[in-house]
């Protein structure tokens, strides 16, 4: 990285440092109105956002990005109008930003509070989702944080466009447009650049493949709010009902496959395979579903091929899907102990008793009976835009939404109390 840039990333920072103090003191009503401006300039200038993403979809064209990339990656017209009425959602929200949390008085007549505040400035660090520029951003304002922005190069001239909307919006509002800023680089210098910067950046949120967040997590020196890749699961036990579970198992691979939220793997006991076959393979074959099975799914479903490692731990991102047949809820429970990445896990069943087993101990941020694991969503369960779904355990677990970017403050009034 040459050295201008590095000063030019230590400069943003220092500016959405400084804005997020301002920004942290603004009423509800006054960043609310800042939300819905940003939204409706979005809205208007959705042609200029893009022909701007029209450059970034050939660039991916030309470099061979695969159709789920390709996905993440795409703009159009209701996509753009989604993330601006997700802005309009954040804005009715509660804000935690400014709640008293607790309130005791001691002995002494010392009066403590806890108070929700900002965490400050928040670093995104994601890949190819351009509409993580408006998530992110409508989220860090709405609970009073400023936002440096840095997209991946795939997604350079969308976030550059949008970014610069965001920024014209401000300029409308209470809200200084330097609470929003964005590294237009495509150097990885840049990036890493953030990772030491805990004198300006209070916490990195990374958001994209295993390799981003690997690298922010084990290369930082500022703390991290982990997202994780969704590895997920669908377990269709023995007791299930049978077009509950094709349903959701469809709903589940086939409604977004690209998306983290989407099922990887369907665990089927045996007793529902040997009895549902017939029904399974037809669904299977509608809704173009390639398996990789196990040596007792491969004996069964026609064309399916044969599972290695990979198939069990990785993302599939696609129509594909890996099947493994299993005589009770133990065997698995344990098959996603070694390869579930505590995203979301499903279970279909109408045993209450094999419901309550798997949902108390099966380790994940999100677990579902007789549902898709797609709610696994900030819109989805009533948060507006998420930041990022979070698989660790310390201070935010699962979709992030407004609180999980606030921590406390102890604030104390006497009347000259000592100790």
């Amino acid at each position: 990285m040459t050295t201008m840039t590095k000063i030019n990333v230590k400069q943003q920072a220092q500016a959405a440092q400084k804005a997020s103090k301002e920004l942290g003191l603004l009423s509800t009503e006054t960043k609310n109105k800042a939300l819905n401006t940003i939204a409706d300039h979005l809205e208007k200038n959705t042609a200029l956002i893009l022909e701007a993403n029209s450059k970034d979809l050939a660039n991916g064209k030309d470099a061979g990005y695969d159709a789920a990339y390709m996905d993440r990656l795409a703009l159009d017209e209701d996509r753009v109008k989604d993330f601006a009425d997700g802005l309009r959602q954040v804005a009715k929200l509660d804000d935690p930003s400014g709640k008293v949390t607790d309130e005791w008085t001691l002995e002494n007549g010392l009066n403590v509070q806890t108070i929700r505040v900002p965490l400050g400035v928040i670093g995104m660090i994601y890949e190819a989702r351009p509409n993580v520029t408006a998530d992110a951003t409508g989220l860090a304002l709405k609970s009073g944080n400023a936002i440096v922005l840095k997209g991946g190069s795939s997604a350079i001239n969308s976030n550059r466009q949008i970014v610069s909307v965001m920024k014209e919006a401000l300029q409308e509002t209470e809200i200084s447009s330097d609470a929003v800023q964005f590294i237009d680089s495509t150097d990885r210098s840049a990036t890493e650049e953030l990772f030491t910067m805990k004198e300006h950046i209070d916490v990195l949120i990374p958001r994209g493949g295993g390799k981003l967040i690997s690298a922010v997590v084990n290369n930082a020196t500022v703390p991290v709010l982990e997202t994780g890749v969704g590895n997920c699961h669908i377990y269709i036990d023995k007791d299930a009902d049978a077009e509950k579970a094709l349903a959701i198992l469809v709903n589940a691979k086939t409604d977004r496959p690209a998306v983290c939220n989407a099922a990887e793997t369907v665990i089927i006991h045996e007793a529902f395979l040997n009895t549902h076959k017939d029904k399974l393979i037809a669904t299977l074959e509608e809704n173009n579903i390639n398996v990789y099975g196990d040596d007792s799914a491969c004996e069964v479903i026609p064309g399916a091929m044969k599972a290695d490692q990979d198939h069990w731990a990785n993302e599939f991102l696609s129509l594909d899907i890996a099947m493994k047949i299993v005589s009770d809820v133990d065997e698995a429970i344990a098959h996603i102990d070694e390869f579930g990445t505590k995203h979301s896990e499903a279970i279909v069943t109408e045993n209450e008793n094999t419901a309550k087993r798997f949902k108390g101990m099966v380790d994940a941020a999100a677990i579902y009976q007789n549902a898709s694991t797609r709610f696994t969503d900030g819109s989805a369960l009533g948060f507006g835009a998420e930041i990022g779904i979070s698989t660790q355990k310390l201070h935010a677990r699962g979709p992030m939404g407004l609180p999980a970017l606030t921590t406390i403050k102890y604030v104390m009034t006497g009347n000259g109390q000592i100790r």
